[in-house]
């Protein structure tokens, strides 16, 4: 758990928006499962910026915790 929590405050350090790869990483799923989920609308909430699609860590840290409730 505070290996998640560190890679989160790393990347509030940086840009808090990551690509669809890296927040699947950060949240232990595959890329294509995080693509189904956007599809269907049943995921993280996505945030377009120009022609890319990206999540706030914010948002998936949101996410996963509303799973494990």
């Amino acid at each position: 758990m505070s290996d998640a929590i560190e890679r989160a405050q790393h990347a509030k350090r940086g840009s808090p928006f990551l690509n669809t790869a890296q927040a699947a990483h950060f949240l232990g799923i595959s890329v294509r499962s995080m693509e189904r989920m956007r599809a269907r609308g049943t995921g993280p909430p996505p945030r377009r910026h120009a022609r890319m699609v990206q999540y706030h860590i914010d948002d998936l840290q949101a996410w996963s915790r509303s799973c494990t409730d």
